[in-house]
């Protein structure tokens, strides 16, 4: 029975989660939190906190054998935009990339995987530490899909899963059986605001994971942000992979779609 968890926090609410969902079940929380990226509600949360830069491995992998930690969890992401000004690889980061030989999320998070382990911590997926955290099948807000819209949905998400084998993104946004946007190295965000300027209102999106997708540490999911955003572009709905994807702060988003009228469709 786990007892104490490492905590490798990222940005978003996903970490916060994490801890809450860990203090209800009474598991010590030993967190290492990256600087101005993780948010500070955290230290309230959980028993210990060290905040590092993004790139202190050595220092990330001390704090966690320090505190004995035999279990770890890493929970939120990292922007790639503030990279450019916060980015602080020490040695052992400039050794696993260069060993990786490619940049990529999935490359580097799974070349961190891999450091932890080395130093005998087993890196486990927390999302069952939250309460139905996983989207189920069907609408679970929001107005009832329309025919048309399930056909978009259902492109948009063959689209994704064609391309995800390329580690390009995990959202794409179809109107009307037309393409208007992939996500690439922007983000979820300017791809949406993207596919709202080139095609107008009313798109329909899917987010997927990518196949082959290591789910322990890199899982899609969306939340309140995600539901304000498609009601600003006027998008209609949004597919989530059922049993897959997160709906973070689950009971305020999907009361959010339904005051929002954003459709949010679990794809099965």
């Amino acid at each position: 029975m786990l007892n104490r968890l490492g905590l490798i926090a990222g940005n978003g609410t996903y970490p916060i989660e994490v801890a809450m969902g860990a203090r209800r079940r009474g598991i010590e929380v030993v967190a290492v939190a990256h600087q101005d990226e993780t948010l500070t509600e955290l230290p309230a949360l959980v028993d210990e906190i060290t905040w590092i830069k993004v790139g202190e491995i050595q220092k990330l992998l001390d704090v966690l054998k320090a505190a004995g930690i035999k279990t770890a969890a890493m929970a939120g992401g990292v922007s790639r935009t503030r990279l450019r000004d916060s980015f602080a690889p020490d040695a052992r980061a400039v050794a696993m990339l260069v060993r990786l030989g490619r940049t990529s999320d999935d490359a580097v998070l799974r070349g961190l995987a891999g450091e932890i382990e080395q130093e005998g911590i087993e890196v486990i997926d927390p999302v069952y530490l939250i309460d139905q955290a996983l989207a189920e099948p069907g609408r679970m807000a929001g107005p009832e899909p329309t025919s048309a819209q399930l056909k978009d949905l259902a492109l948009a998400f063959d689209v994704s899963r064609a391309l995800g084998r390329f580690d390009i993104g995990q959202a794409v946004a179809v109107r009307d059986g037309v393409v208007a946007a992939i996500e690439a190295v922007e983000g979820t965000d300017a791809t949406l605001r993207r596919a709202a300027a080139v095609q107008g209102k009313r798109v329909v999106v899917a987010k997927a994971a990518k196949p082959g997708q290591d789910l322990r540490f890199d899982r899609p999911a969306i939340g309140p942000r995600t539901i304000e955003l498609l009601h600003e572009i006027d998008a209609a709905v949004i597919g989530i992979e059922a049993g897959t994807t997160m709906i973070l702060e689950r009971g305020r988003t999907l009361a959010l779609a339904d005051s929002r009228e954003v459709t949010v469709f679990g794809y099965a």
